[in-house]
């Protein structure tokens, strides 16, 4: 058998073991968080910086929540990490945003932080200053043993069906659990462009 067949096959077993249930839990929290007018804060390290930076555009366009990215802010993010340390960059930026109880954090992140072995740390940190000032925890992971899958109001576990491809498959995995959320008829406030402009040109063809 080879690898893309391997590769393909791995993924169609994680899909098909995604938890509903879990995923239901955070359709619920964000829409509380967005119904009394909270922010959104999408944390995450490497691949997963790239997937919140693309997930908080969707949160915003597509479910209208006011979202934001601290990784995305490279100046303040690379001076904290200069001047305070890389354990602290995202509690504190998430401090001098105001982070409050109405508001929530998502973590993207393969194991989701570990003290102890000296992983993640600042996501680690940042969960910790949520949890103190009560705002909801939400988590999509790849490692149900990490901080945040055990720290979080709500989170997704991504299944590990590879010991050697644990990475690739969580990051993965994110972007299709955060389509999913900002899918959800619960969601869901704004039409996605393609979707929209191929259902004009039915209805005029009719």
């Amino acid at each position: 058998m080879n690898f893309s067949t391997i590769y393909l096959a791995e993924a169609q077993r994680i899909a098909a073991a995604l938890d509903p249930a879990a995923l239901e839990r955070m359709v619920a929290l964000l829409a509380r968080v967005r119904a009394r007018g909270g922010r959104l804060f999408l944390l995450g390290v490497g691949g997963s910086a790239a997937n919140a930076s693309h997930a908080v555009n969707d949160f915003r366009k597509i479910c209208g929540f006011e979202a934001y990215a601290p990784t995305d802010n490279v100046s303040e993010l690379t001076a904290r990490a200069n001047d305070e340390g890389w354990a602290t960059i995202f509690s504190e930026w998430l401090k001098g945003s105001r982070l409050g109880r109405r508001d929530a954090i998502l973590v993207f992140s393969v194991g989701g932080g570990d003290l102890a072995r000296n992983i993640s740390p600042n996501l680690v940190a940042a969960v910790q200053l949520a949890r103190k000032v009560g705002a909801a925890v939400l988590g999509i992971v790849g490692r149900k043993e990490g901080y945040t899958a055990r720290a979080a109001d709500a989170c997704v576990v991504i299944p590990t069906v590879s010991s050697e491809r644990v990475t690739p498959h969580s990051e993965a995995f994110q972007a299709v659990v955060w389509h999913l959320l900002v899918s959800h008829p619960k969601l869901k406030k704004a039409a996605t462009k393609w979707e929209s402009a191929v259902k004009r040109r039915s209805c005029r063809a009719r």
